[in-house]
């Protein structure tokens, strides 16, 4: 993912109000560092409310931001993310809600999918295979993955993006 400045993450945002996304408690940009290349999207809890949470996915080569909710009583049970689809990653992973953006998200349309109530779907990708995932090339795998990985994450900001 290429970095993004606080200014870029806020103008971002496709199912806000400007004020909103004015307001949104940012990750620490610094704490990233040079994290960002191996980051697929990038996605945080608001410190303040954690029922709220941000990602912010490259589709088509430009940021699509999104403001999630979840339930506090949301039960992280054990679960696949429908974004790693990491079969031994199964726990803490939530269910996140997105208000579509405009007309549809004006009427109250919703789109939900679980994820790890962290977002580390990119380190989960990126790990060796086991010997249960096995193959002769570990290396296509972990290609592979990151790229099924930003496909469905993309997927899913499209779908909010585009209130389809």
């Amino acid at each position: 993912m290429k970095p993004l400045t606080e200014n870029e993450i806020r103008a971002s945002f496709v199912n806000t109000s400007r004020r909103e996304a004015k307001q949104a408690n940012l990750p620490d940009l610094d704490r990233i560092g040079d994290r960002w290349e191996t980051l697929d999207f990038l996605g945080w809890v608001d410190r303040s409310n954690a029922q709220r949470a941000y990602a912010v996915v490259p589709v088509d080569d430009e940021p699509v931001g999104l403001l999630l909710r979840t339930s506090e009583r949301t039960r992280k049970a054990s679960t696949m993310c429908a974004w790693c689809e990491d079969v031994f990653a199964t726990t803490e992973v939530s269910l996140f809600v997105a208000k579509r953006a405009g007309a549809a998200g004006r009427e109250g349309n919703s789109l939900g999918t679980l994820v790890h109530a962290d977002f580390s779907c990119s380190a989960h990708v990126r790990r060796l295979p086991n010997g249960m995932e096995g193959g002769l090339d570990p290396l296509a795998l972990v290609e592979r993955r990151v790229e099924e990985l930003r496909a469905r994450s993309s997927a899913f900001a499209r779908r909010v993006r585009d209130g389809s």
